[in-house]
């Protein structure tokens, strides 16, 4: 129900390693505590092109998948492209549209990747170059009984790509709890925002998250929920201006997943942004998300 394979190797230049050492050891953090077993994870094959172009522009796929974008267009995206991150890049948005697969069959389903929420469907911004959530939901939406999404985006950045992809889809809500001076400093319109000041503690995040999901739910029945599950929201992130500790972010989890669990709707979860300087304090942030919804929901 896991992907990555945690033998999966990440293509990437050197100078963008540290934010992606935690898709290594997370997956060896799960096993070796035991939360997980090696017959839980699936290496994903990649996107077929007729999923991504229900999302996305050809122009702009046939430009990022041969190399055409120009150097501005690369540095907004944050990488140097090249054909191993554009295959990278492919088997991340495979593994989200697969986990949501498995969700349908198990209730829930995680990518150990993903979260590519700033990603338009034009061009690639902060990290992202495709939006693997919309492009998940909208296989959903043409592929199974789901008629009814609800996006939960708790990144500490708002998920501007996903908000404006979305914004006419009246079968998708897109609920984004962020930082309100943080990353992208121009905000989309996501049906529900709420922007958060620098400096929010667990008392004042979590009571806000709670009353966000239940005016949400007041109007609106999802029958599966994405969750963006960014752990950048913690105090000791250095990209992030809030100040949620380990426990708060845990707490947040919980109530995402009992919302889930308390709806009986799939869940599937990416998992986004994090930046701490000390490595193990974002992988047991992480792990923490596995840890409860796997308790919770199966």
């Amino acid at each position: 129900m896991i992907a990555f394979h945690p033998n999966y190797v990440h293509p990437l230049p050197e100078n963008h390693r540290f934010p992606m050492e935690k898709y290594d050891l997370l997956p060896k953090q799960l096993l070796h505590e035991g939360t997980v077993s090696e017959s839980d994870f699936f290496e994903p094959s990649v996107l077929s092109e007729s999923n991504l172009l229900a999302v996305h522009s050809s122009d702009y796929w046939n430009r990022l998948k041969n190399i055409m974008l120009t150097e501005r267009e690369q540095r907004v995206s944050g990488f140097v492209h090249s054909n191993k991150l554009i295959e990278r890049e492919i088997t991340i948005m495979e593994g989200t549209r697969k986990a949501a697969e498995i969700a349908l069959k198990k209730g829930i389903g995680f990518n150990i990747a993903g979260g590519t929420h700033h990603a338009y469907y034009d061009r690639g911004e902060g990290f992202c170059l495709l939006n693997d959530q919309v492009i998940a939901s909208k296989w959903l939406l043409g592929n199974s009984n789901i008629q009814k999404i609800l996006i939960i985006d708790l990144d500490v950045h708002q998920g501007n790509g996903t908000a404006k992809m979305l914004e006419n889809e009246e079968h998708i809500f897109t609920f984004s709890m962020h930082g309100e001076n943080n990353y992208p400093m121009l905000k989309e319109k996501s049906d529900l925002d709420v922007p958060l000041k620098d400096g929010i503690n667990d008392k004042v995040y979590l009571y806000l998250l709670e009353y966000s999901l239940d005016s949400i739910l007041s109007c609106f029945k999802p029958d599966f929920i994405f969750y963006q599950c960014g752990v950048d929201i913690l105090e000791t992130d250095k990209l992030g201006k809030l100040a949620v500790t380990l426990s708060g972010c845990a707490q947040r989890d919980k109530l995402v997943f009992e919302t889930a669990k308390q709806l009986n709707v799939p869940i599937i979860c990416s998992m986004g942004g994090g930046y701490s300087p000390q490595v193990k304090d974002i992988v047991e942030a992480h792990a923490n998300t596995f840890r409860i919804g796997l308790d919770l929901l199966t």
